[in-house]
């Protein structure tokens, strides 16, 4: 999806928005926002294990919410091997405002 569309738009400033809140912790990295709403974002960072690592991640949902899209954590995957112990994947499912749908079509 490119660049300047609405919903990369909107996806990049509630990522920048994360770091900023949780940018200790917690530092999220958009891999990849297919046509379809699907949003994949790396994040990394020492997290608050006693929270639950998956809540730092759902975080990023509630931001995007407060940007008046809809988001939902769809998958959450904790990547095998040494070198991956900081890192997790979320797997989002984003829902544009109907004002949106028109320009992604």
């Amino acid at each position: 999806m490119s660049e300047g569309n609405p919903l990369h738009v909107i996806v990049e400033k509630a990522i920048e928005m994360y770091n900023r809140l949780r940018g200790v912790e917690s530092q999220a990295r958009l891999i990849e926002l297919r046509k379809d709403g699907t949003l994949v974002v790396e994040f990394s960072g020492t997290f608050c294990m006693s929270c639950g690592v998956v809540d730092w991640v759902e975080d990023l949902a509630y931001v995007i919410k407060s940007m008046g899209l809809e988001a939902k954590l769809v998958e959450y995957i904790e990547p095998e091997g040494p070198d991956v112990y900081f890192k997790r994947l979320g797997i989002f499912k984003v829902y544009p405002l109907s004002s949106l749908q028109d320009e992604l079509k």
